[in-house]
C-alpha cells in the first residue's frame, strides 16, 4: 500500500515549516521598509539633477552632427 504524505508530515520530515501567509507577509513588509529606507538616504546618485540642456539656436537649426549621431551612421552603412 502507497502511503502518501501530507503538507505537514512532509514538513516534518525534511525538517523545514511549512510556508505560511504570515511569513510571506512579514517578508514584503521588510522589503518594503528596506525599498523606502535606500530611497531616502542622502546624496543618492539618482536622485542628483541631470546637467542642463543645450540653449535652442536661434534660428532654426538643431540639428547638429554630434559623436552619437556620427556612431548610428557607421552602424547604418552596409
Amino acid at each position: 500500500m502507497i502511503h502518501t504524505l501530507n503538507l505537514q508530515e512532509r514538513a516534518l520530515k525534511n525538517d523545514q515549516p511549512a510556508p505560511s501567509r504570515r511569513g510571506f507577509f512579514m517578508g514584503a513588509v521588510a522589503a518594503g521598509a528596506a525599498a523606502a529606507a535606500v530611497t531616502t538616504l542622502p546624496n543618492n546618485p539618482l536622485t542628483e539633477a541631470a546637467p542642463e540642456p543645450q540653449a535652442k539656436p536661434e534660428k532654426g537649426g538643431g540639428y547638429s552632427l554630434s559623436e552619437h549621431v556620427k556612431r548610428y551612421y557607421q552602424t547604418t552603412r552596409v
